[in-house]
């Protein structure tokens, strides 16, 4: 960031009651404070307790909002705001003072904001009441979902599980969804030795009471362990009470429970953040027990993170989540059905065996550390500094911004630059869409010229043709070549004179443009294609080192039957080996499908893969979609056997994924990829894949080094930083 950033933050939460959707409200307030963010939260309801809103007056930059005492809001009367209150007051709250950022919590409300639309292009929705599984997702889920998806600059996913799960259903959530994962503050104090456990043990709950996170039965455990001659406490620390129409008794049994005298039961009732950690940490094991309906939640439980920080091992249950977090052998996960038996029988564990509870406090502890304040600090300077850039310094002198025209029939490969020089200060763009590769309205293109300083036509195609002869005296015309356009009588059509670049996307079409045209050399320069590595860098699933991966089968000279001979060779080795396709069918592409010798090719790989024994069950065809990140976990090696390509991103994608390449030799692939990924053909391809496969340490560390060379040549700040050069400069 160049400048102060002016974040407006709401979340449809009461900061009265203490739970995680309310600290989740100060600890984001308190990493965009530390960010370097200028920081208004704006409060839902009236304030009865500063628990959670006193640590905040205090910070730098942050400014609490209370509607309800300033009397913003006609009609509040001391009630919480409903949604339409909340969006109708931030939209004055903005008008009055503009906000660069609006971060939002609660699905409902975000509705809402969307729907009145003062925000949009503007909104960090953080998501996490959404549907979570595929039966759960409707289509009127996902509609709404893809309208918010739309509207925000960014979608806020606590986890990779949720982002991605998000991903496959709500194709605009693509590229716009970041990882937020909960953050736990450091303790400002000193901790207790742990070593020696309390006598009775202390067992420790902070946070909501509800059915699902099994507050009720967690009163039992003091007597269930008494059975088990094992002495415990349970101190609780809390406030907010679920009234739970599924479970109408719950909210009177639970208040019984922690005021009527349960045995070993302490409850401390709603206490300041601070406090509420020192009472945790005088405590000797925290409980992040819930029901088993809960485990295949894609949210993050905070409880381990909490407990962590503070030295504490946590009894929880085993989820693939927390697996991932603490690891498989983690000493303390609830055993069988995760029933109140079960609990019981962790907890006796915990207290006899010393060395499973130091083991489990270190792995809550590392785990911890990954998730403090200033580890989101970080996280956010990072998002914010790729939505705000600094200003170029070539535009410091300009008395208006540079103007910058952008037009072609497909942007694809544009998509993030384009967003690039949308946020810089000093450039205002537009953009001339054509409706296909020859059709375009010419008074919109006409319009776009005699404004533009400088006009991008992406492809050498009709576009280029048109922009060229009309030019504007004094303006600049960048036209970017890719590959099939050589093929074509555009670039002898062009008038090169009024080009100022031609940019190609590596050495060897460079050079193969000036061959086919005799334009002048200087004018041909090299800028590579863009590889969002941030978006694209995710932890890989389980398997991935045996499955091998292509993007975009069609037209034929892509050679799935190349891969499919790689593939064979593997599996003739070990049927571990796997083959996932993610692609439109070639049928889809008319100007494809209509051609004899194309239809014939996909025809005969077809009757391949059903009758070859070693491709039976091998081949994996997926949808075509905007979620290749989310894709790429599966995959550990991404194939390139093409007979010819301009630059196949496929390989660099797989590359800032994790994901190890193999290429064969088409022509310039050596001046693209390191040539260690380049092979003879597909038996050399597949001997060295098969290499890789037997050691995961050996695959791991070519996957490095492949995700240290993409990020050092194509990374997307890398050529967006190139663009701009060229944009502003010349």
């Amino acid at each position: 960031m160049s400048r102060v950033v002016r974040a407006l933050v709401y979340g449809d939460v009461d900061l009265n009651l203490i739970d995680g959707s309310a600290v989740w409200a100060q600890s984001t307030v308190q990493a965009l404070a530390l960010a370097g963010c200028e920081t208004r939260l704006v409060l839902k309801a009236p304030v009865e307790t500063g628990r959670l809103t006193d640590p905040l007056a205090g910070l730098p930059g942050v400014t609490l909002v209370r509607p309800a005492e300033e009397r913003l809001v006609p009609g509040q009367a001391g009630r919480p705001l409903s949604p339409v209150q909340a969006s109708h007051l931030l939209t004055r709250l903005d008008q009055d003072d503009p906000c660069d950022l609006l971060v939002l919590r609660g699905r409902r409300l975000v509705g809402q904001v969307v729907a009145d639309g003062h925000f949009d292009g503007r909104i960090w929705a953080y998501l996490t009441d959404i549907p979570q599984s595929a039966a759960a997702m409707t289509e009127r889920a996902r509609a709404e979902l893809a309208r918010i998806a739309t509207a925000s600059r960014r979608l806020l996913c606590q986890t990779e599980e949720l982002r991605c799960f998000l991903e496959t259903w709500v194709p605009a959530a693509c590229g716009r969804s970041v990882l937020c994962p909960p953050a736990v503050p450091e303790p400002g104090f000193p901790l207790p030795d742990h070593d020696r456990p309390h006598e009775p043990l202390r067992l420790v709950y902070t946070g909501k009471f509800a059915p699902l996170w099994n507050t009720l039965p967690m009163t039992r455990l003091p007597s269930l362990l008494a059975e088990r001659g094992v002495p415990v406490e349970l101190h609780t620390v809390g406030d907010k009470i679920h009234d739970d129409p599924a479970h109408p008794e719950f909210r009177d049994a639970m208040f019984r429970a922690l005021h009527g005298g349960t045995p070993g039961v302490h409850h401390h009732g709603g206490q300041p953040r601070e406090e509420a950690m020192r009472i945790a940490a005088d405590c000797d094991l925290g409980l992040g027990w819930r029901d088993p309906q809960l485990d295949a939640s894609l949210e993050l439980s905070t409880k381990v993170l909490e407990f962590g920080a503070l030295g504490l091992p946590v009894v929880l249950n085993r989820t693939p989540a927390h697996e991932a977090l603490l690891g498989a052998d983690y000493p303390l996960f609830v055993p069988g059905r995760a029933g109140p038996e079960d609990a019981a029988e962790a907890v006796a564990y915990a207290a006899r065996e010393p060395e499973a509870r130091g083991l489990a406090a270190a792995r809550c502890r590392e785990a911890a550390h990954r998730y403090t304040l200033r580890a989101a600090a970080t996280r956010w300077r990072a998002h914010l500094g790729q939505v705000f850039p600094p200003a170029p310094a070539g535009v410091a002198h300009r008395t208006r911004p540079l103007r910058v025209g952008v037009a072609g029939h497909d942007l694809k490969f544009l998509t993030r630059l384009l967003d690039h020089f949308r946020a810089l200060p000093g450039l205002e763009v537009r953009v001339d869409a054509w409706s296909a590769l020859a059709r375009h309205d010419p008074a919109a293109g006409r319009d776009l010229a005699d404004w533009a300083d400088v006009v991008v036509v992406e492809w050498c195609g009709p576009a280029a043709v048109w922009y060229s002869k009309h030019k504007r005296r004094g303006s600049r015309l960048v036209i970017r070549l890719h590959r099939f356009e050589l093929d074509a009588e555009w670039p002898r059509q062009v008038d090169i004179d009024a080009v100022d670049r031609v940019i190609c996307v590596s050495p060897y079409y460079a050079r193969r443009t000036l061959e086919h045209t005799g334009w002048p050399p200087e004018k041909v320069v090299v800028v590579p294609n863009w590889v969002d590595a941030e978006q694209l860098d995710r932890p890989k699933a389980p398997g991935a080192r045996h499955r091998l991966g292509m993007i975009g089968i069609a037209p034929s000279r892509k050679r799935l039957d190349l891969g499919l001979d790689v593939l064979e060779a593997l599996r003739a080795r070990d049927r571990r080996w796997h083959l996932s396709v993610k692609s439109k069918p070639p049928w889809e592409y008319w100007w494809i499908w209509n051609k004899p010798e194309e239809r014939a090719h996909y025809e005969a790989i077809l009757r391949r893969i059903q009758t070859s024994p070693l491709l039976e069950g091998a081949v994996v065809f997926d949808d075509f979609g905007a979620d290749v990140a989310n894709w790429l976990r599966r995959v550990g090696h991404v194939l390139s056997t093409s007979d010819d390509e301009s630059f196949h991103l496929a390989p660099a994608e797989g590359m800032a994924s994790g994901a190890v390449p193999a290429l064969l030799p088409w022509p310039g692939a050596d001046e693209i990829y390191d040539r260690r990924w380049i092979h003879a053909g597909p038996p050399a391809m597949a001997e060295a894949i098969a290499g890789l496969g037997e050691s995961q340490d050996t695959w791991h560390a070519a996957a490095e080094t492949a995700r240290a060379q993409v990020r050092e040549s194509y990374a997307l700040d890398r050529v967006a930083a190139a663009w701009t050069d060229l944009l502003v400069n010349g």
